[in-house]
């Protein structure tokens, strides 16, 4: 058997990296006959009489449920609930170790969407947030969009309303450094999925007018046949200056290339016919769609990634813990486009003095949590 790496033994040291604590002592039988027999029956016979409670004298009022279905999981595309596990995981344990929020990892392995739909809306009165991992596109936007309808909690893509979140954060920036105002930026976001599809929809509520989407294939359009309806859909509402033609054509004079596809994706001659002062966010994980060292030698001024591994780190990490506990302790019940743009103008603020190696703050600094959150309550 080949020797662990440093992280597999992580995980298995704890059986996972996560545990359930309590928050009452059971130090003698008189707390274990008011916590469980008989005291118990009195809280459950309150709360069959008067279910809207439960959320007062249960869990089910302060925790988070990450759910997935492995389906979009990183990089690694559809590896199935098994291979999402460890991720909602992680992700549970940032809530909680980052948010201070409490939260609980959960696979789902659907036949079909609607399926998928009615397993979350069955197990929602468990939670106080419903917070979705790693579901591709374009299952994704229908399952968040039905979610929103029908539960009275928030509903939370990470992979959607996240990236978007920290990609216009970072843009805003960018912007500054470069001398460059916002909403004359002419924009690539090449990847149309979950992040991609997000990530247009944030820039064009932002005000920036010139979008242009690219898949392998090329621009995507309102007619574009191989793209589905959500893209075409967002395509409709952009006025790019590109309206048709090649990956290649559409670098052609950019100013942004923001990448949420796959590793490599992006060539360094690309890069080199980009407008002057140009920004590279390539965000793909674990592997950039290219290297910062071959954007900056082909030009790129400010590059960004998703990865710790190099400066400008662009994560939803910074997103995620504050969302959480802005969204359960604020008592708002629906994420809107508002609330997105109140947190990406909190997390640009808080980088304070800004470089081309500094257009975030650190996914560690103690202040984006309560930064994030704060932003979440204003509208409570």
């Amino acid at each position: 058997m080949a020797e662990r790496s440093e992280t597999l033994e992580m995980y298995a040291k704890g059986d996972g990296v996560l545990s359930i604590t309590p928050e009452v002592p059971i130090r003698s039988k008189e707390d274990l006959a008011r916590l469980y027999t008989p005291g118990v029956s009195e809280v459950a016979e309150l709360l069959a009489q008067a279910p809207e409670l439960q959320r007062l004298y249960t869990s089910s009022g302060r925790t988070i449920g990450v759910i997935t279905d492995g389906s979009a999981v990183l990089g690694l595309g559809n590896i199935g609930p098994a291979g999402g596990l460890p991720v909602v995981e992680a992700k549970a344990l940032l809530h909680k170790s980052l948010g201070g929020t409490d939260a609980f990892p959960m696979t789902v392995d659907p036949w079909d969407t609607d399926e998928l739909v009615r397993t979350i809306e069955s197990i929602s009165g468990s939670f106080a947030m419903i917070h979705l991992e790693d579901i591709a596109a374009p299952r994704c936007f229908e399952v968040e969009r039905r979610l929103a309808e029908t539960l009275e909690i928030p509903v939370y893509h990470d992979d959607q309303e996240g990236s978007a979140i920290v990609a216009l954060a970072a843009l805003k920036n960018a912007a500054k450094l470069v001398d460059k105002g916002l909403e004359g930026l002419r924009v690539v976001v090449c990847g149309v999925g979950a992040a991609g599809v997000a990530t247009g929809r944030l820039f064009a509520a932002a005000g920036i007018k010139d979008i242009t989407l690219v898949d392998r294939e090329g621009v995507i359009t309102a007619d574009t046949e191989w793209a589905n309806e959500y893209q075409r859909e967002l395509a409709a509402s952009l006025k790019p200056s590109v309206k048709a033609g090649s990956f290649a054509e559409a670098m052609d004079g950019a100013d942004v290339f923001v990448g949420v596809s796959e590793g490599g994706a992006l060539p360094a001659e690309y890069v080199s016919t980009m407008a002057k002062d140009s920004i590279v966010m390539a965000l793909a994980n674990p592997v950039p769609e290219i290297e910062p060292a071959l954007a900056k030698a082909a030009g790129a001024r400010i590059t960004a990634t998703g990865s710790s591994k190099y400066p400008n780190q662009v994560n939803n990490i910074l997103v995620f813990p504050g969302m959480g506990r802005g969204l359960v302790g604020s008592g708002v019940s629906r994420l809107t486009p508002q609330i997105e743009l109140a947190v990406a103008d909190a997390l640009a603020e808080l980088a304070g003095e800004l470089s081309e190696e500094h257009i975030l703050p650190d996914v560690l600094d103690a202040r984006v949590v309560p930064t994030v959150a704060g932003a979440v309550a204003q509208f409570a």
